[in-house]
């Protein structure tokens, strides 16, 4: 029977086998110091990068301007346009950006398992069933 390894592990190594190869087999005590951190909201984001980095931007979705209008065939459509306002700009390494995507892939997972499937298509959402989730990427 084949060995299966979970979503956090990685190169048949875990996190705290890692973090000792890392720190030449010390303990180290990981003290967080939260005093200058500030929360914020996203439901959008946009992703670059670099040879050494990856760039995140965080920010709202926003629609301004909504107004119904009669088209020529006799519908309402809602006119207006959306502003990605962005908020935050994350700069991180690609190591650091791996073990996050395997850390939010977990929580995922997880929370899909509880909850049912995060369905991203919005057609999907709105016509029945499933648990919602609004976050996404913005167009660059």
């Amino acid at each position: 029977m084949a060995e299966t390894t979970s979503p956090l592990e990685s190169d048949d190594s875990t996190i705290e086998a890692q973090a000792q190869q890392q720190t030449g087999q010390q303990q180290v005590r990981l003290r967080i110091d939260q005093r200058d951190m500030h929360t914020s909201y996203a439901n959008a984001f946009r992703t670059n990068a670099t040879a050494e980095e990856l760039i995140v931007d965080f920010g709202l979705n926003q629609l301004v301007g909504a107004q119904r209008q009669s088209g020529q065939t006799g519908s309402d459509e809602a006119t207006g346009e959306i502003v990605f306002q962005l908020s935050n700009r994350v700069i991180m390494n690609y190591y650091s950006a791996k073990r996050l995507v395997l850390s939010l892939g977990g929580l995922i997972t997880r929370y899909e398992e509880q909850f049912g499937e995060l369905k991203l298509d919005v057609a999907k959402r709105t016509s029945g069933g499933g648990s919602g989730g609004s976050a996404g990427a913005a167009e660059s």
